[in-house]
C-alpha cells in the first residue's frame, strides 16, 4: 500500500508530497526523472494519475467535513 502521494493542484506552481505514515505535508521545491516529466506534462494541462483511486480538491476543510466534493 502507498503511504506517500504527490499532488499537483491547478494554480499551484509546485508539487506537494503527502506522508500518510507520519501525517506531514511538505512542497517539493524541485523534482526529477521520471517525476520531473510528468509535471512537465502537468503544466501543459495533462493530468497523471497512478495509484490514486479517489482525488477530490476543495475550497477548504469545512467543504470536506460537510462532505462536498465539488465546489
Amino acid at each position: 500500500m502507498a503511504k506517500v502521494v504527490v499532488i499537483g493542484i491547478p494554480g499551484e506552481p509546485g508539487l506537494w508530497m503527502i506522508d500518510l505514515g507520519n501525517g506531514s505535508v511538505r512542497q517539493l521545491d524541485s523534482v526529477t526523472g521520471d517525476l520531473a516529466t510528468v509535471n512537465g506534462f502537468r503544466k501543459l494541462g495533462s493530468s497523471f494519475i497512478n495509484n490514486v483511486d479517489l482525488a477530490i480538491a476543495v475550497s477548504s476543510v469545512d467543504e470536506v467535513f460537510a462532505g462536498h466534493v465539488d465546489s
